[in-house]
């Protein structure tokens, strides 16, 4: 049986994904089980560390956490412009076009990201015509 994370812990690992890559390596040093948890901001809104970094555009943050072993979502296939995977899950079920943490769309979450997922972009407009 396993020990359960520190709910404070999560919840301050997920708020600083949001900005903070620094505060993001101390507090995964601190406690590495904090990589794919996930805090409840209310009314079923659940959101990861990678998930927080997919919204807010922060490329260096989710690549960090994804290179330390953090599952890969369409939020933040979407925010680094990996096309194929996001592909390949709106092709599999179109309904996943209008979800998102935060109620913020799928499209957000690309167009965040920059010039580096504007085919990712393009992409969804496609849906939305």
């Amino acid at each position: 049986m396993s020990e359960s994370l520190n709910a404070e812990l999560v919840k301050d690992f997920v708020y600083h994904a949001h900005a903070d890559l620094e505060k993001i390596k101390e507090l995964l040093e601190k406690d590495p089980g904090l990589l794919n948890a996930s805090w409840n901001w209310g009314n079923g809104d659940w959101e990861t560390a990678l998930g927080a970094a997919a919204h807010m555009g922060k490329r260096d943050i989710a690549l960090f956490l994804l290179e330390k072993g953090a599952r890969i979502d369409i939020f933040a296939a979407a925010m680094l412009g990996k096309l194929e995977i996001v592909k390949a899950i709106i092709e599999d079920d179109p309904e996943k076009i209008h979800i998102g943490p935060h109620t913020i769309p799928l499209i957000a979450h690309a167009k965040a990201g920059g010039e580096e997922s504007l085919q990712v972009v393009r992409f969804l407009e496609t849906f939305q015509r």
